[in-house]
């Protein structure tokens, strides 16, 4: 999609959200699940986001030999510029940065399925 199409969607999802104004969240109940449901997220989508979570934090937090690892692309990222490819060592460099912000955000995703395990699932 081009710069003019993507202003287009934008514009005109700006201007749709304009016309027909925004509510306040008072005006919204509180979302509420069925028990069903509330089985189903803590014997199957749990244990999947978990599982995902502790992945990616092994992946990231692991040494040069993981492939993937934040220790890994520094080490791609030097050898780039041992050849003299800057720009590819900047662009390494700045992946390994971005994996580090990732951390952050996985270690929170892990607090809210924490949370929310102890509050619904009964396992503390």
């Amino acid at each position: 999609m081009n710069t003019w199409i993507r202003l287009a969607v934008v514009t005109t999802a700006a201007l749709g959200l304009a016309s027909t104004g925004v509510a306040s969240a008072q005006d919204y109940a509180p979302i509420t699940i069925g028990p069903e449901k509330v089985k189903q997220l803590c014997e199957q989508r749990v244990p999947k986001v978990e599982d995902r979570i502790g992945r990616l934090t092994t992946r990231f937090t692991g040494g040069p030999e993981v492939v993937g690892s934040t220790a890994w692309l520094r080490a791609k990222a030097q050898q780039a510029r041992d050849k003299g490819d800057t720009a590819r060592a900047d662009r390494l460099d700045g992946r390994a940065e971005r994996r580090d912000g990732r951390l952050a955000k996985l270690g929170d995703a892990q607090r809210r399925v924490d949370e929310f395990r102890a509050a619904h699932c009964g396992v503390k």
